[in-house]
Order: structure tokens, then C-alpha cells, then sequence
């Protein structure tokens, strides 16, 4: 029962540090990368579509991306969705394909850019910590239902305690991470 219940945080901590993971990639930084494009969606025919899904990247210089949609009708669709997006980025296009060429960026949008990488890290926290209620609220049930011991739930509160601490500070390493690459001149 309990080691059920702890399996079943130790997931959601780990989804919560993943989903934190591919958050903090999605910020840019000096260079681009295809990641920053991954939570925009172009209209095409009538549906809101991932660009991953329309769309093959190539990043020929460092602060540069082409994108060749794999359909060119949709390639003003495709720019318009980056234009309007918050990214920051003037798009391109030649008619095949949307360039994009990104902008050096300055001290204060740096500054800027680590603010909403701390909270996107909180935001991960958060979440580590629902599941850690979640899990604890579980187990006082039990103890509650007398199917396991107060030794046992003191027990688990410790174990549940140490884990939440590790996942924790996994977010708290990427964000480190995050930071220190985008003070990186």
C-alpha cells in the first residue's frame, strides 16, 4: 500500500522535473536551437498544428533557424504563428522556407529571461509538492483506517520527505543550469 502510494509520487516528481526540463529548453538562449519552437502550433486547414508536426528544422548558424514546412502553402501560417508568438523574432520567408535570424541578446532581456526561468523552477516545485500532499494525504487514510501503524506512516512521512527534497533539487540544478547559460556572453 505505501510502496504503491510512494511509486506513484516518485512518478509524478519525475513527470513534474521532465515537464520543468523541457520548459527550461524551450527558453533561448544566445543560440538557437529548434526546442524554443516546440510549444507553438500553426493553423492549417482549420486546425491548430505543432510546427514539429509541419515542419523540419535546421539551424545552419548559431543564431539562425530555417524551417522548411513540408507543405509550402502553409509556410505564411507557419510564419505568422512564430510572428505572433512571444519569442521575440521577426520570421522570414522566401516562399519555401521561414528564416529566422535571432537577435543578440541584451543584459535586461537576459535578466528577463532568468525571471521566467525561476518561475517556470517554482512552478516545477509546485507541482513536486502537490504530489507530495497528495501522497501524504494518502497515507494518513490508511493510518486513519488503521490499516497501517502511526510508526509506519512516521516512517513513510520521512521516506516521502527525502524524496520530494531530491526532485526538488533536481529543479533547483536545472535551474542553476539555465541560469548560468544565459549569463553567458
Amino acid at each position: 500500500m505505501i510502496s504503491d502510494i510512494m511509486k506513484d509520487a516518485k512518478k509524478k516528481m519525475a513527470d513534474s522535473v521532465d515537464f520543468a526540463r523541457e520548459e527550461f529548453a524551450a527558453i533561448r538562449t544566445g543560440r538557437a536551437h529548434p526546442a524554443m519552437f516546440n510549444k507553438l502550433a500553426a493553423e492549417y486547414y482549420g486546425t491548430p498544428t505543432p510546427l514539429q508536426q509541419l515542419a523540419t528544422f535546421h539551424v545552419p548558424e548559431p543564431r539562425t533557424v530555417l524551417i522548411t514546412p513540408f507543405d509550402p502553402s502553409s509556410v505564411k501560417a507557419v510564419e505568422k504563428a512564430i510572428r505572433d508568438s512571444d519569442l521575440g523574432v521577426n520570421p522570414s520567408n522566401d516562399g519555401k522556407s521561414v528564416r529566422i535570424v535571432m537577435p543578440v541578446l541584451t543584459e535586461e532581456r537576459r535578466k528577463e529571461y532568468i525571471k521566467m526561468a525561476r518561475h517556470k523552477a517554482e512552478d516545477g516545485r509546485i507541482a513536486i509538492r502537490n504530489s507530495r500532499r497528495h501522497a501524504h494525504e494518502a497515507m494518513k487514510k490508511l493510518e486513519k483506517d488503521s490499516e497501517i501503524s502511526e510508526d509506519e506512516l512516521s516512517r513513510a512521512e520521512k521516506k516521502l520527505d527525502s524524496v520530494t527534497k531530491s526532485y526538488v533539487d533536481q529543479i533547483d540544478e536545472l535551474l542553476k543550469g539555465k541560469e548560468s547559460e544565459l549569463l553567458e556572453v
